[in-house]
């Protein structure tokens, strides 16, 4: 099967059977959700929905956690992996928030990787989630799933040549939503020790399964 096949087959049951893939992080405002994408490095969005509600609660913005310290904000992070690092980054994110973006997120991989605690994938998690840019985060899932399926193959060793061969096959208008179709594919159904080829409906498209 040639590779455009593949995408096309693979693009196709993703719109007709997974409409709606948004990320499973709850937030209110882009504040919000760059907090608990920077917390979620390592971690479930499971873990990071439980311990959000009382952060966004107790710093609503910027100013308000750029005011406090680390320890005070380890305090509400303490459960997720990496506490003391994750406070001090919320901390000096929200800081430089103030000092050099008016407070606002920033909406461009430049400005957003500058933010302490923020890294590639981070920032095209906020561009594509915020703002609807055609960015591809690529995480453990998206990375072990379009290896798996053959959109990628052996060659992309890394997850950024991985984004630049999903982002070259993907339409742009694709590229957001794409994202969380492969992130929730591998968080249900393509896992990495059980994968349930049995229940998937992308079979006649995967070389997984099939063995090429």
């Amino acid at each position: 099967m040639r590779k455009a096949e593949r995408y096309k087959g693979v693009l196709e049951w993703f719109r007709t059977n997974v409409p709606v893939a948004e990320t499973e992080l709850k937030y209110d405002n882009p504040f919000q959700l760059l907090m608990a994408v920077i917390l979620s490095a390592q971690c479930t969005d499971k873990r990071v929905n439980m311990i959000s509600p009382a952060l966004f609660k107790a710093f609503p913005t910027p100013d308000v956690m750029a005011a406090s310290t680390p320890e005070v904000v380890y305090e509400y992070v303490k459960s997720v992996s990496y506490p003391n690092s994750k406070a001090k980054h919320l901390v000096g994110m929200a800081q430089m928030l103030m000092k050099d973006f008016g407070g606002e997120v920033p909406d461009n991989l430049d400005d957003l990787v500058k933010l302490p605690g923020v890294g590639r994938k981070t920032a095209n998690v906020v561009q594509a989630v915020i703002f609807n840019k055609p960015t591809m985060a690529v995480d453990t899932h998206v990375f072990r799933v379009s290896h798996r399926i053959g959109l990628v193959d052996e060659r992309c060793t890394t997850p950024y040549s991985v984004e630049k061969e999903l982002t070259k096959y993907i339409p742009k208008a694709d590229i957001p939503t794409a994202h969380h179709w492969l992130i929730l594919h591998g968080r249900y159904v393509c896992m990495a020790r059980k994968p349930k080829c049995d229940k998937c409906g992308l079979r006649d498209y995967c070389k997984y399964i099939n063995n090429v």
